[in-house]
């Protein structure tokens, strides 16, 4: 699991729509920083070292795996966004948005970019106060006094005043599934997001036991012979596995992601069985459905034919190096007609096509927004 901090940050404006640039701003962190655990209250204040409009303010408390000098230049991307332009002055401005970073975890930063904890944050009411209300039992790493404290001993003597207005917390996915199953052809990548979905949000992973499956090779080498051992070996494989370990409440996980559902099973039997022997395994597999949980969200991850073909040549497994395209095309009509006549399934189709979500961080948080936001 990639290492989890927790950081504060400030948040204030003073131009145009300030509720519409605070949630802007919430929704931008959310999207690129990481899961946001508190928001506090709106307050609004008198500008700060200079006469202009009144500024709200926020502060914001954020998990996120990226380290102090990468965040701080992600919010300064984040105001550039939003349409902040900085200028070479100290003397304090209007802004339609500003976002600090206060404290990272109990760090103490000194450095020509960054400081932490803020070098200013104690002096200023506009600060403590909404930073005091999520998170009053922290201490300042420097001080060494709870924040709570801090703020009695402000001297700020400026007057602030709560806004009876509320912004939304983005959920984030750890709060929002209890169990993520990530499909598509193969070749498509599914794998290798289940296993980074896992690594970011310490979910529970299950994986496809397919390598141990002693009919595959065969299968590609005799379809006709093998189709019916192979398909029945793997729907009861599976139904182990996701009976067994969605049944099993790991306390030091936040969910359960896997890189494969088990109608999967029904899928593969259509194309590759006869008649008669996929009759049979329909029964089979009917009374095994119904005791599957299902998944809170199915994501099918869509990846054209050429693309399947060029990662299934590059990953290098002997046995699939003679896969036609047309086998593949089979198994997207597949999963299309399942997806299409699902009516109690939450469904998210992702084309994956010309992204490259495992190498490039951008594309992969891409996927991971659509996948907070269903």
């Amino acid at each position: 699991m990639k290492n989890q901090h927790i950081t504060y940050l400030s948040l204030g404006t003073n131009q145009g729509d300030k509720l519409d640039n605070l949630q802007n701003a919430i929704d931008l962190i959310a999207d690129k920083v990481g899961s946001i655990q508190k928001i506090s209250s709106v307050y609004k204040t008198a500008s700060w070292g200079f006469e202009s409009a009144d500024f709200f303010n926020i502060c914001l408390k954020t998990t996120t795996q990226h380290l102090p000098e990468k965040l701080m230049q992600i919010l300064l991307e984040i105001e550039k966004e939003l349409g902040r332009k900085r200028k070479e002055t100290s003397a304090y401005i209007d802004r339609n948005i500003d976002i600090d970073m206060l404290l990272f975890d109990q760090e103490i930063i000194f450095s020509e970019t960054l400081i932490v904890p803020h070098s200013k944050m104690l002096e200023r009411k506009f600060v403590l106060v909404p930073l005091a209300e999520i998170a009053p039992n922290i201490t300042h790493p420097i001080e060494k006094r709870e924040l709570a404290v801090c703020l009695l001993n402000c001297t700020d003597s400026s007057e602030i005043s709560l806004v009876n207005q509320l912004l939304k917390r983005p959920i984030p996915i750890t709060e929002k599934y209890n169990y993520i199953a990530i499909e598509g052809n193969i070749g498509a990548g599914k794998t290798s997001l289940a296993n980074m979905v896992s690594d970011e949000f310490n979910a529970k992973l299950i994986l496809e036991r397919f390598a141990e499956n002693p009919f595959l090779p065969k299968f590609y080498e005799d379809k006709e012979r093998f189709a019916f051992p192979l398909e029945m070996s793997f729907l009861a494989d599976r139904y182990q596995q996701l009976s067994d370990d969605l049944a099993q409440l790991d306390l030091f996980k936040n969910f359960i992601v896997s890189d494969y559902y088990i109608f999967k099973s029904l899928i593969f039997a259509q194309i590759t069985l006869q008649k008669e022997e996929y009759l049979l395994y329909r029964k089979l597999f009917d009374m095994m459905y119904k005791e599957i949980t299902k998944p809170d969200l199915y994501v099918y991850l869509y990846q054209n034919t050429e693309r399947l073909l060029e990662n299934i040549k590059k990953r290098g497994r002997d046995y699939e190096q003679n896969i036609e395209a047309g086998y593949l095309q089979k198994i997207h009509d597949g999963y299309k007609s399942f997806i299409n006549t699902q009516q109690d399934l939450n469904i998210l189709v992702i084309d994956v096509s010309e992204i490259d979500f495992v190498d490039n961080e951008t594309d992969y948080r891409s996927i991971v927004n659509q996948i907070r936001k269903v």
